[in-house]
């Protein structure tokens, strides 16, 4: 596949969305350090937290697994196959590619994985 796309624009748009993810967990990773502290607390305050807690784990669960879709999308740079989707090698269309440079796939294979994947609704 001819690679039309500019690869170099999208390098430093995925660069910088790399540090600006490695920064958000370093500060993620020192609040939950931070948060620790002995203060004494009733069991309303605790449960506040508890959901904070929650909260900040399920935000840096999403940024870590985009985290490794920028660094996925870093390396088919390197080897030559950004833009090219996943399932089936045909170009990923250049408005999504500037909407989210880090997808590995087109759009309507992207709906399709979504569509068998069962949904994250919270159960109780």
């Amino acid at each position: 596949m001819e690679n039309r796309v500019n690869t170099e624009q999208f390098r430093q748009q995925l660069k910088a969305k790399e540090e600006s993810l490695l920064a958000q967990l370093t500060r993620a990773g020192k609040r939950a350090r931070e948060s620790g502290n002995d203060s004494a607390r009733d069991a309303g305050d605790e449960s506040i937290l508890d959901e904070q807690k929650d909260e900040q784990f399920r935000r840096s669960d999403a940024e870590w697994t985009t985290l490794t879709q920028v660094r996925e999308a870093l390396q088919r740079i390197e080897d030559g196959s950004f833009g090219a989707c996943l399932a089936d090698g045909a170009p990923i269309e250049e408005k999504r590619l500037n909407a989210i440079p880090w997808t590995p796939y087109c759009l309507q294979h992207q709906r399709e994985i979504e569509d068998l994947e069962p949904s994250r609704r919270p159960t109780l």
